[in-house]
């Protein structure tokens, strides 16, 4: 993943979902103000505008800011821990319904590895 497809994941993604509002340039907005760009540059990360050149104090305020670190070298880690956990997770799933004594054991197992994918990403209520 390109360092501008990274910032623009972010953008859409953690910085300001869908959630924060419907209008694509409220988002932007928003967006813009928490990380203090302004609107234009924000926009042009938004759009992936391939004539960008994002300046490393820009991908430190992403990281910063969500708590995910860009790592060229590390594509599709997050991927791989995401198949683990829902893997752990439906074992536990499948354990529950079989009311299997030994549920509990692996059902921690599951809400373990799903808690220590957020504290390794430093996921943070922002």
């Amino acid at each position: 993943m390109s360092e501008l497809a990274f910032v623009q994941n972010a953008l859409h993604s953690l910085v300001a979902p869908p959630s924060i509002s419907s209008d694509m340039g409220a988002r932007i907005r928003f967006a813009a103000s928490k990380l203090g760009w302004s609107f234009s540059r924000t926009r042009t990360c938004w759009y992936g505008d391939e004539r960008v050149a994002l300046r490393p104090a820009e991908l430190r305020k992403i990281e910063h800011f969500t708590g995910v670190v860009y790592d060229p070298e590390r594509t599709g880690h997050g991927r791989r821990e995401l198949a683990e956990i829902d893997a752990l997770m439906s074992r536990a799933e499948a354990l529950l319904e079989r009311g299997d004594e030994d549920f509990y054991r692996s059902f921690v197992a599951g809400l373990s590895a799903y808690l220590g994918a957020f504290d390794r990403a430093r996921t943070q209520d922002r």
